[in-house]
Order: C-alpha cells, then structure tokens, then sequence
C-alpha cells in the first residue's frame, strides 16, 4: 500500500512544481512522478533539517502538508537539475 501512495504522492507533487516551475519541462507521466518522488525525499529532508537541526535522509507523507512539502522539494530538484545542465554561454 506503499508504493501506491508514493505514487500518488510522486505525480501530484511532479505535477504541480512543474505547473509552478517556470519555463517549459518536458518529460512523461513516469518523469514526473520520479520528480515528485524525489521532490518527496528532498522536502522531507530539508523540512526535518530545519525542524530538529538533525540531517536524516526522510519523506513526506500522502497528506496536505507533506504534498506541499514535496512540491518545494520538486522544485528545488529542478532548480538545481537546470543548473547543472545548462551551459554557461
């Protein structure tokens, strides 16, 4: 049951950072639920980092809070995705 919430989890929070996410980004329906997925474990992490001062590798939950989480985390992961791979002209 799970993996069905993260799933879930991963195409709505993929989904909204990149209606949110400035610019065009391409990609399916699997790269944006391995977007939200990650977006997830960034979010999650992140937010316990400022919530404790602890580093723990964690994720947000299938709930309002921690989609909103997750959507921050998707963008920061493709803030720095765009950074590392576009070229400096």
């Amino acid at each position: 049951m799970n993996i069905i919430a993260w799933i879930v989890l991963g195409i709505i929070a993929g989904a909204i950072a990149k209606a949110i996410y400035p610019g065009h980004q391409g990609g399916s329906i699997l790269g944006t639920m391995v977007l939200g997925i990650v977006g997830a474990f960034i979010g999650g992490t992140v937010f316990t980092l400022i919530n404790t001062g602890t580093l723990a590798f964690t994720s947000a939950s299938l709930s309002i809070p921690g989609i909103i989480v997750a959507v921050i985390g998707a963008m920061i992961a493709l803030f720095l995705y765009y950074q590392f791979t576009s070229r400096a002209v």
